[in-house]
């Protein structure tokens, strides 16, 4: 499939709204869905870190990832943000060409 979804963690929901408005304006995605709040733990810097976090899950084509990836870091707030991508390997047919008629390429 041509499809991915991408995972991308946010520092707050001000931030995950601020990245994935920009990504659908941009027409780099074709939606994003936003979980405001999770918890994360993680090692950063030799030491155990526990924060909450906002998920950002963004669908799109696999073609875009390179330039979304270059977009998450230019907005993003982390050094390291998390920035994942997974394969659509099914969907209902409807929804993947509308995620092909709404980005760019």
């Amino acid at each position: 499939m041509n499809f991915i979804a991408i995972y991308i963690t946010a520092k707050d929901i001000d931030q995950a709204k601020v990245i994935g408005r920009k990504l659908v304006e941009e027409r780099l995605v074709a939606c994003v869905n936003i979980i405001p709040a999770i918890e994360s733990m993680y090692w950063w810097q030799g030491a155990i870190c526990s924060d909450r976090e906002a998920i950002i899950i963004a669908k799109t084509k696999r073609s875009l990832f390179d330039k979304v990836e270059q977009r998450v870091k230019e907005l993003h707030s982390y050094e390291v943000p998390c920035i994942v991508s997974y394969p659509i390997e099914k969907g209902n047919q409807e929804y993947l060409d509308w995620i092909e008629h709404e980005t760019n390429e």
